[in-house]
């Protein structure tokens, strides 16, 4: 049965480019290493997909509309339903001057941030740097290999779900509590400090009222615990040495008559 929209499901798959079988995204390790573009602080699993929510690009997503749990395939996509068709007017000439001190350390294939976009050097010479605005694998064809491995079901599973999507760490994660319609979020300490934690925050608010409408309110809580005042561990006690076994008395030697 195919997927409706806005469904919640567990995904692995790995993409190509299709005339290089250049690996650009994977979700498994095995693959990864298979490949040789393994990175060991990249965290290799199952990625959360919202169908025909735009969280993939527009051509796959369409194409994963199509599918049911436990189905698997391999889906070609054409450049114009991947990363766009080449466009010549984003490919720009830059004076050098333009990148201040750093003007006499760029190569060719750096990216560089001009005016707020992110492009690709493709030429330097004559004073200037030719900048190439157009997604890397913009007029590529890609290749993905898709597998649908579950749906997500249950309000507490897709709730889980969408707070790790989002503020999912390494040593600890956030956990959370359902009452009804109401949702507490505790945010562990270590993640206090995460670089737009309150945009993260939004953001999972969001997530959570369109995917579990039967969620009216939701709370975050930031606790925040004096080390100090932890009570100390005791240490083991060691060992008392045991008292030593009574030596048996030899028996006398009998006396001859």
């Amino acid at each position: 049965m195919a997927l409706e929209k806005g469904t919640l499901i567990f995904a692995d798959y790995t993409a190509k480019v299709k005339d290089t079988g250049e690996v650009i995204e994977t979700t498994s390790a095995d693959e990864a290493k298979k490949f040789n573009v393994f990175e060991e602080s990249r965290k290799y699993e199952p990625r959360l997909v919202a169908v025909g929510e735009g969280w993939l690009i527009s051509g796959l997503d369409a194409e994963v509309g199509k599918l049911g749990v436990g189905d698997k395939k391999t889906i070609e996509l054409a450049p114009d339903k991947a990363f766009g068709t080449r466009d010549p007017t984003q490919v720009r000439m830059i004076p050098l001057r333009k990148f201040g001190e750093k003007e006499h350390e760029l190569e060719v294939g750096d990216s560089v941030d001009v005016d707020n976009r992110v492009g690709i050097i493709r030429f330097i010479g004559s004073g200037r740097a030719q900048v190439d605005f157009n997604h890397r694998l913009a007029g590529k064809s890609i290749v993905y290999d898709f597998a649908v491995l579950r749906k997500v079901e249950t309000d507490e599973d897709k709730v889980g779900a969408l707070i790790d999507r989002r503020l999912g760490g390494e040593s600890s994660k956030p956990t959370f509590e359902m009452s009804g319609a109401d949702l507490k979020v505790s945010i562990p300490e270590d993640e206090f400090l995460i670089e737009g934690l309150q945009i993260i925050k939004r953001g999972i608010s969001n997530d959570v009222f369109k995917f579990v409408p039967t969620v009216a309110s939701l709370t975050f809580a930031e606790k925040f615990t004096n080390q100090k005042a932890q009570p100390k561990k005791e240490e083991p006690k060691p060992a008392e040495p045991s008292a030593p076994k009574p030596r048996k008395k030899k028996a006398a030697p009998a006396q001859t008559a």
